[in-house]
């Protein structure tokens, strides 16, 4: 007589394999909200702006956003929770959690070394964020959402931080090296807008394959239009490098309203082959 063998419902399995990412991710998300709390000083450290000889602070440098700019680090951080409360009840087909985890660990890891006065290391930690951010954006290009819930804390949330650490990580080299006594070969005003010209581009790009994501415009956008403001309106004042980071701000803008219009993102399939949808 032939044994009766029970089988699994791979169904009932899948839930357990989850939890380890799910509490991974849960608890990234806990010390990126620790970080950020350092990071303004809630346990008497001192804030960002202060940290490092007030490299970083709004007057810092040619390429700092004006002060109003980093209120986006709360929309940021809002988006990160709803996608790590999301997690809890959907699996992950777009393979976003590994770099998702890696760039909340980093973010509060660039918190930590910026208020040591490390800030050649934070150019290290945040051109790695970077490109951990990068591996995410292609990721979620490659493969369409389940939803307009998984398009929004994925293609939204992670597009937003991809768009400020493009400007965030010029501002941090641009305070790294005013550190060390660059001073832009004499005329910090051109180097800042030579570099802002380089970010404009990168914009483009990222419009151009990634079918104008709006959180990654949104971002950019906003990021440049606050050096702009930060030149006009606060020290060191320039009137070139304000002009210079509002013309990239509006060409980011075009570039993704036209990647839009155009259709869909370049080479980016679905679970079935075929082409998504912009997200």
């Amino acid at each position: 007589m032939t044994p009766v063998v029970a089988r699994t419902d791979p169904d009932d399995e899948r839930p357990r394999r989850h939890w380890p990412r799910r509490l991974a991710v849960s608890a990234a998300f806990v010390v990126c909200v620790l970080g950020s709390m350092i990071g303004v000083g809630v346990f008497g450290g001192p804030p960002i702006s202060q940290a490092a000889d007030g490299l970083l602070a709004a007057d810092g440098t040619h390429l700092a956003p004006g002060g109003g700019a980093f209120s986006i680090w709360s929309v940021i951080y809002v988006g990160l929770g709803l996608y790590t409360v999301w997690q809890w009840w959907d699996g992950d087909s777009r393979g976003v959690a590994l770099p998702a985890i890696a760039s909340m660990l980093l973010n509060a890891t660039w918190i930590l070394v910026v208020q040591a006065g490390w800030v050649f290391a934070s150019v290290v930690v945040i051109t790695a964020l970077l490109a951990v951010l990068a591996v995410l954006f292609v990721r979620c290009r490659r493969r369409r959402p389940a939803g307009w819930i998984e398009a929004f804390v994925t293609d939204g949330v992670f597009g937003l931080y991809l768009g400020w650490v493009c400007v965030a990580i010029c501002a941090n080299i641009a305070a790294a090296l005013a550190g060390a006594g660059f001073d832009g070969f004499g005329v910090p005003q051109w180097w800042a807008v030579a570099v802002l010209a380089v970010v404009a581009a990168v914009g483009v790009v990222l419009a151009h394959f990634g079918g104008g994501r709006l959180g990654v415009a949104a971002a950019l956008t906003w990021g440049l239009a606050w050096i702009a403001v930060g030149r006009t309106a606060g020290e060191p004042s320039s009137t070139v490098v304000a002009v210079a980071a509002g013309t990239a701000a509006g060409l980011v803008a075009l570039a993704s309203v036209f990647a839009r219009l155009r259709g869909t993102p370049h080479g980016g399939r679905t679970r079935t082959g075929q082409r998504p949808a912009v997200g």
